[in-house]
């Protein structure tokens, strides 16, 4: 591994913010600039402390973890710009995948770039991509809308302004919700092909496909781990 180490800056000179994406399953899809980053900087910012301790166990990584999550990100957030402006170095990571896609993160990126900040991303594992580079999609477009609202009026709603997309709808989606999600899906865009990836990387990965009414009866008795669904076009 390079030894290039980050430099802690002086108390004048602004850290960094390092905005870090960490394996969405397998710890060893982290890469040696992951590892040398969350190994040098001053701190950790995570979503959840107890998930990143075990990435920082297994790489054998020492750097104080700081909790940061949805609920308290404009105040965190507003502490971390402080030790940043101090002049420590600080690296933001959620649970799995790259921060601030569905994760907190953006609040502080906004907050640290007003700052004067430097922010540096650290490329690596992503849900989202992971998923379509295995799908055989041939059209390089896509609409990604994240996670559904967790209200079924609300979901129907929102499925019906997009509808009319002539390319991929991609989503995330928790297993207590994917099948009344799926239901509400038929309802609104009828026999759509759509595929189902579930918990990549991690060793119950699995890939499902079908129309969408297929999958709700697939996935009826219930599912678990992480889900991204690709509904097609029609």
């Amino acid at each position: 591994m390079a030894n290039n180490k980050i430099k802690t800056s002086q108390e004048s000179v602004p850290g960094t913010l390092y905005v870090v994406a960490t394996p969405i399953g397998n710890l060893e899809d982290s890469s040696a600039r992951v590892v040398q980053t969350l190994s040098a900087v001053d701190l950790i910012a995570c979503e959840d402390t107890r998930h990143s301790r075990k990435l920082c166990r297994y790489w054998n990584i020492s750097t104080p973890l700081f909790s940061y999550y949805r609920e308290r990100e404009h105040e965190r957030s507003e502490i971390l710009v402080n030790l940043l402006l101090s002049g420590k170095n600080v690296a933001l990571v959620s649970d799995a995948g790259t921060p601030a896609i569905c994760d907190p993160g953006a609040i502080l990126v906004n907050k640290a770039r007003v700052a004067g900040i430097k922010i540096v991303a650290i490329a690596g594992p992503s849900a989202l991509t992971a998923s379509l580079s295995i799908a055989g999609l041939t059209d390089s477009r896509f609409f990604f809308g994240g996670f559904l609202p967790s209200r079924s009026a609300e979901r129907k709603k929102f499925i019906k302004s997009i509808s009319s997309l002539s390319y991929p709808l991609v989503f995330y989606e928790t297993p207590h919700r994917i099948y009344d999600a799926l239901l509400d899906m038929a309802d609104v865009l009828g026999e759509r092909h759509i595929q189902l990836l579930r918990e990549l990387s991690k060793i119950h990965e699995e890939y499902l496909e079908g129309s969408i009414k297929d999958l709700a009866e697939q996935v009826k008795e219930g599912i678990k781990g992480e889900l991204v669904l690709i509904v097609h076009p029609a």
